[in-house]
């Protein structure tokens, strides 16, 4: 489970600034592997958000991962950046998912479709 807060910074000038969303993993989810925080969607349709998780930062497709008891396969690993102050910074990290039992027939079905 990962915490986020709102950093709203106002300031000396009182300028409003744009909210800024920092996610932080808790410190039983950190270990030697160096979790990092994933916007996690499942995109069967219609997609659904799963929210916010801490992965280890080397995760690719195929690999699979568990969810509150519930199995996901991996479809998608997305890095986005954004260019701030002339420089690409990281801005979000998403993972794409599929139930492993959609996975598997999504898989099956594109094997028919390659033999007819």
């Amino acid at each position: 489970m990962a915490m986020v807060s709102w950093n709203l910074g106002l300031g000396a000038s009182q300028k409003r600034e744009v909210p800024q969303l920092q996610v932080f993993c808790r410190k039983k989810e950190r270990n030697r592997d160096n979790n990092h925080p994933y916007k996690v969607i499942e995109i069967t349709p219609p997609p659904k958000n799963l929210g916010i998780r801490c992965f280890p930062s080397n995760l690719q497709c195929g690999e699979s991962v568990t969810i509150e008891g519930q199995a996901y396969t991996i479809s998608a690993v997305t890095h986005r950046y954004q260019l701030r102050k002339g420089k690409y910074e990281p801005s979000e990290k998403r993972l794409d998912v599929l139930s492993t039992g959609r996975y598997i027939l999504n898989l099956y079905l594109e094997s028919l479709l390659e033999q007819s």
